[in-house]
């Protein structure tokens, strides 16, 4: 029975780890979220969050 190459296998988990890196890297560079749903989009339906910080017109 072969021995397991233990070299090879941490070798490919480095490998992966840089690789995802390198994917956030990038994706931090061009400013997009790539989840869908992420909070500090628009709405699907067009309609944008109210904005809490905005002024109100007054009710007179």
């Amino acid at each position: 029975m072969a021995t397991p190459n233990y070299s090879y296998e941490k070798r490919q988990r480095e490998l992966a780890k840089k690789r995802k890196a390198e994917e956030k890297r990038q994706r931090k560079l061009s400013g997009k979220p790539d989840d869908a749903n992420a909070p500090d989009e628009p709405q699907a339906d067009g309609e944008a969050a109210a904005d809490p910080a905005a002024p109100t017109d007054p009710q007179t």
